[in-house]
């Protein structure tokens, strides 16, 4: 079956995405080792976007909620890595939203997809995993904007 190869590919891809995503927030933010895993983290969140939207396509009925959540995933992340290579004033700020709201996109995805094992709940129906990863993500991000944004202003960006 066409989907088996797709889904195998796009389980790797989303584990790989979320590894690489903790990396790349707790690595030191100087060139070399975060701009690299920054670069394997955008190519797995597109990765997965992609194959999630094959999965839609031949599982309809069953998937398409799943592919608002990896396009909007993907969104976050163009978005930050977007601002990341163009440096516009308060980039890193959007930078750091864009990735962080990608990475709570993916979580989240992974807990619904999850859920039933976890929980003995279907998590398509049970609005818990739908919003536990944005409950917890969200304040850290804002924290993280936070700090930018008071850096960029004592250095005058």
């Amino acid at each position: 079956m066409l989907s088996s190869p797709v889904l195998l590919l796009h389980v790797i891809l989303g584990f790989t995405a979320i590894a690489l995503g903790p990396m790349a927030m707790l690595s030191r933010k100087a060139p070399g080792f975060h701009p690299r895993v920054g670069e394997l983290y955008h190519a797995a969140v597109l990765g997965v976007c992609l194959s999630a939207a094959a999965l839609a396509v031949l599982h309809w009925s069953r998937a398409w909620a799943f592919l608002p959540i990896a396009m909007g995933s993907y969104a976050f992340a163009l978005v930050g890595y977007i601002a990341a290579k163009r440096r516009f004033r308060g980039w890193l700020r959007v930078h750091v939203i864009g990735q962080g709201g990608s990475y709570i996109a993916m979580l989240t995805a992974l807990l619904v997809v999850n859920w039933k094992t976890l929980f003995d709940e279907p998590g398509r129906y049970s609005l818990w995993p739908w919003i536990i990863p944005t409950l917890a993500g969200t304040p850290l991000i804002a924290w993280a904007a936070r700090r930018v944004r008071r850096t960029e202003w004592r250095a005058g960006a």
